[in-house]
């Protein structure tokens, strides 16, 4: 009975991880295919200029959309840019559950993210330390801790510790996402980065 308990566990965690992968690339896949539908009549007078042999069409609208794409994203990277991006993103997507946290989540792994969540950090649970990210900070001092499962980073447990029980790192984010892939390899370093900060934190103060 307990086998076939760990059993469903394991295979519903490694559904749920391969929909994380999968869902995203299907929902690029099927934009990326309606915005080359969408612009396939703007094409269509270019197209009819190349061999007929040659798919002119489909690769005149792929390359339309990328470039679309590539304007979008030079024209947000402005400043004007920047402040209407985040003034659209709070009208409409932050009302969407999850997109602040999945929003954080991308720009960590793009490596654009200043923002504190997703945060790499070692956290007390009994007596073992355990690598988690930092969602959030509650107004008590209290952190929002997600522990993921080994070897799967997006699936996991969710707790609020106590500040002292939190150890944040400054270590890269992907490493920490590399050191939950791999089984715990590399964990060590994830250990050296906070014996490091306790070592530098000022006599007296707590963690």
């Amino acid at each position: 009975m307990v086998l076939m308990k760990k059993s469903r566990r394991f295979v519903a965690k490694a559904i749920v991880a391969g929909l994380l992968v999968v869902v995203p690339i299907y929902l690029a896949v099927l934009l990326l295919l309606k915005g080359m539908k969408t612009v396939a009549g703007l094409v269509r007078p270019f197209a009819l200029l190349l061999p007929d042999w040659l798919p002119a069409e489909q690769a005149l609208s792929l390359l339309l959309v990328l470039l679309i794409c590539f304007l979008i994203g030079v024209v947000i990277q402005t400043r004007a840019g920047k402040g209407m991006r985040e003034r659209i993103e709070k009208a409409f997507f932050e009302r969407i559950p999850g997109y602040a946290l999945i929003r954080s989540l991308t720009q960590q792994l793009a490596g654009q993210s200043v923002e504190k969540a997703w945060k790499p950090a070692l956290v007390e649970i009994e007596d073992a330390l355990v690598p988690a990210f930092i969602i959030e900070e509650l107004a008590d001092g209290r952190y929002t801790v997600f522990v993921p499962s080994i070897p799967t980073p997006l699936a996991g447990a969710v707790y609020v510790l106590d500040r002292k029980r939190v150890h944040p790192l400054d270590v890269p984010f992907t490493q920490a996402l590399q050191v939950v892939s791999r089984w715990g390899s590399g964990a060590k370093d994830l250990v050296a980065a906070m014996e490091k900060d306790v070592s530098r934190a000022p006599i007296g103060n707590s963690l």
